[in-house]
C-alpha cells in the first residue's frame, strides 16, 4: 500500500508540474497586461462591441468594476434562479427556489463557492445549470485570476496608479484560458462516459426488477469549468462520486489534475511578471510540500482506518466507508486534500465518513485560507499576503525595513495584509458561534457531540473560505443556515479584495530599490521553511482551539473505547 501511495502522488505531482510551467508562460502575457499573438485585432473588435473603454485602472477605479461586476451576477442568476418554473429547458417541471436559497445559491456560484443546499438533479433545471450555474462557474474564476493580475502588477510596476484594465482582464482570462482548456477538457470526459444532453430523465429497470430513474443533461461542459474554474458544484449530489460526472479512473485522475493545474501554473505566471523565476518556484515548493505532507496524513489515516472495525468482524480496518470502491482508499484521500487545499470543494468521496483525523487535515487545509495550491486565483494572493507577514517578521528579526521584489514593506501594507490574513478566520469562529449559541441552528445538526460540533465548523469554514465541500449531516436548506452561509460566503470572497487592491496600488506607486547586501533573499530553502513556518503558525494559532473541540476529541474519544 505505501509503494503505491508513493506512486500515484509521484505520478500526479510530476505530471501537474511538468503541465503547469507551459500554461503558467502562456498567462504571463496577459498578466503583462499585453495582448496575445494574433489577438489584438479580435480583442479590439471584442472592446467596440461591448464599448468598453481601453483605459487603465487605479485600484479604486479596479475594484469597483470588480465589485459591480459580481454584484450584476447575484442578481442576475437570483432572478434565474427564482423564475426557473417558468424559463425553457426544463423537461422535470422543476418549479423556482425559494427566496432564501436562491440568494443562497447565487451568492455561492458568484463568489466561486460552490456551497449546494439543494440537489441539483431534483432541484436545477437544464436552463439554470447552463445559463446560471456554468457562467458563473467561468466568471468567477477569471474573477480570482483578474484580481491576482492587478495585484503581480502593483508588484512589477512602479511610479504609476495604474493596474490595469478589469474589463479586459475578465474578457482575456476567459477567452483565451477558461474557455479553450473547457472545452479540451469536456470533450475528453464525453469520450470516456460523461453524458452531455438534454434528455428527459430515463425510468430503468435494473437487474434486481427494481425500477430507477436515471437523471440526464449537459454534465459534461459543466463538469470541465466546475474542475478547471475550482467551482465544485456539480449536477448531483453525488458530485464527483457520480459515475456521469466522472465515469473512470482516468476521467478522475484528469479532474484531480485540471482543479491544480491554473493555481501551480499561476505560480510560474508569478515570476515571469516579476521578472525573477525563482519567486514564483519558491512559493511553489512550499505550496508541494505542504501538500504532500497533507496527503501523506490523510492516506495513513484512512489506511490505518478503526481497529474496532476488526472486534466487529471485518476483514480490514481500513476505512471505506463512504468511498467508492472504483477509485479506492487512496485516491480519495488525495482528491479530498486535492479539493480542499484548492478552493475546489467537488468530492469523490463522502468527507464526513473519513476518519476523525483522516477528515481534520481537509478542514485545516481550508481554514488555512486556502494557500496550498487554493483556488484560481485567490489561492496565490493569499500565500502572498502570508508571504509579505514571512517578510515582515523575518525584518522584525534582523532589524530592517522588510522588502519584497524590491519594494519596502512598510506599516499600511502590513495592515492590510493583517486584516486580509484575520477576516475569513473571525468569519469562520464567529459564524460557527452563532450557529451553536442560536437554536435555529443548532435544529439543523443531525449528529450530536463532536462529530456534530465538526460538521457545523466545516460548513462555515468552508463557506467563508469559498471552498463549498461539506461534511454533511447538516440541514442546510433552512432560511438560518442559507443566509448565516450566504452572508459567510459574501464577505470572505468580496471583503478581503479591498486589503488587496489597496496593497497592489500602494505597491505600483512605489520605486523599486535595488537588493542590498543586508536584503533578506526571498528564494531558497530558507526562504520556504519561513512561508511555511508562517502558515502553519497563523493557522495553528487561530484555529487548533476549535478543532479540539471537534476532530480532536472525537479522536481521543475512539481511542478511549
Amino acid at each position: 500500500m505505501a509503494a503505491e501511495a508513493f506512486l500515484l502522488l509521484a505520478t500526479f505531482m510530476v505530471v501537474l508540474l511538468v503541465l503547469a510551467q507551459p500554461l503558467g508562460r502562456w498567462m504571463t502575457t496577459m498578466a503583462q497586461d499585453c495582448s496575445l499573438p494574433a489577438m489584438a485585432g479580435v480583442e479590439r473588435w471584442i472592446w467596440r462591441l461591448c464599448g468598453v473603454s481601453e483605459g487603465e485602472m487605479c485600484w479604486r477605479q479596479y475594484l469597483y468594476a470588480i465589485l459591480l461586476f459580481n454584484l450584476l451576477g447575484v442578481i442576475f442568476l437570483f432572478a434565474i434562479l427564482i423564475m426557473q418554473g417558468i424559463l425553457p429547458l426544463n423537461p422535470q417541471g422543476f418549479g423556482g427556489l425559494s427566496w432564501h436559497l436562491a440568494l443562497n445559491t447565487a451568492i455561492s456560484f458568484v463568489s466561486n463557492t460552490n456551497w449546494q443546499s439543494y440537489a441539483g438533479e431534483s432541484t436545477m433545471s437544464y436552463f439554470s445549470q447552463m445559463i446560471g450555474l456554468a457562467v458563473q462557474n467561468f466568471l468567477s474564476a477569471a474573477t480570482g485570476i483578474a484580481v491576482l493580475f492587478a495585484l503581480f502588477r502593483g508588484f512589477a510596476r512602479h511610479t504609476t496608479d495604474n493596474l490595469g484594465n478589469a474589463w479586459r482582464d475578465l474578457v482575456r482570462i476567459t477567452l483565451f484560458v477558461l474557455l479553450p482548456l473547457s472545452f479540451i477538457m469536456a470533450l475528453f470526459l464525453v469520450s470516456q462516459g460523461a453524458i452531455q444532453n438534454f434528455s428527459p430523465y430515463l425510468t430503468v429497470t435494473t437487474l434486481e426488477g427494481v425500477q430507477q430513474t436515471l437523471p440526464m443533461g449537459p454534465v459534461a461542459s459543466q463538469e470541465a469549468i466546475k474542475m478547471l474554474g475550482t467551482n465544485g458544484g456539480g449536477l448531483f449530489n453525488a458530485n464527483s462520486a457520480h459515475p456521469f460526472e466522472n465515469p473512470t479512473a482516468l476521467t478522475n485522475f484528469v479532474q484531480m489534475l485540471a482543479i491544480l493545474i491554473i493555481p501551480a501554473a499561476l505560480c510560474f505566471t508569478f515570476g515571469e511578471t516579476v521578472g525573477d523565476r525563482r519567486q514564483g518556484k519558491t512559493i511553489l515548493w512550499a505550496m508541494s510540500l505542504m501538500f504532500v505532507l497533507a496527503v501523506t496524513l490523510v492516506m495513513m489515516a484512512e489506511v490505518k482506518g478503526n481497529s474496532h472495525l476488526l472486534a466487529s468482524g471485518a476483514d480490514s480496518a481500513m476505512n471505506w466507508e463512504g468511498k467508492e470502491s472504483r477509485f479506492g482508499i487512496l485516491n480519495s484521500s488525495l482528491f479530498a486534500v486535492i479539493t480542499t487545499a484548492a478552493s475546489c470543494g467537488a468530492v469523490n468521496a463522502m468527507h464526513d465518513s473519513f476518519t476523525s483525523l483522516g477528515g481534520m487535515i481537509p478542514m485545516w487545509l481550508i481554514q488555512l485560507g486556502e494557500v496550498v495550491f487554493g483556488g484560481v486565483g485567490s489561492g496565490l494572493y493569499g500565500m502572498l499576503m502570508n508571504v509579505l507577514l514571512a517578510v515582515f517578521i523575518a525584518g522584525l528579526m534582523i532589524g530592517r525595513t522588510p522588502e519584497y521584489l524590491g519594494k519596502k514593506i512598510g506599516v499600511p501594507e502590513m495592515k492590510m495584509a493583517a486584516i486580509y490574513i484575520l477576516i475569513t478566520p473571525c468569519l469562520v469562529l464567529l459564524g460557527t458561534a452563532l450557529a451553536m449559541m442560536s437554536e435555529a441552528g443548532r435544529a439543523g445538526m443531525l449528529n450530536p457531540g463532536a462529530h456534530g460540533f465538526s460538521e457545523v465548523l466545516y460548513a462555515v469554514s468552508s463557506a467563508a473560505n469559498n471552498n463549498g465541500s461539506a461534511f454533511a449531516g447538516l440541514s442546510a436548506n433552512t432560511p438560518f443556515w442559507n443566509l448565516l452561509l450566504g452572508a459567510a460566503m459574501l464577505m470572505g470572497r468580496f471583503a478581503p479584495f479591498i486589503p488587496l487592491m489597496v496593497i497592489a496600488g500602494s505597491l505600483a506607486s512605489r520605486k523599486t530599490q535595488p537588493a542590498s547586501p543586508g536584503t533578506l533573499p526571498t528564494h531558497g530553502t530558507l526562504f520556504v521553511g519561513l512561508i511555511i513556518g508562517t502558515v502553519w503558525l497563523v493557522g495553528a494559532l487561530t484555529f487548533i482551539p476549535s478543532l479540539a473541540l471537534g476532530p480532536i476529541v472525537e479522536h481521543l474519544q475512539l481511542l478511549g473505547h
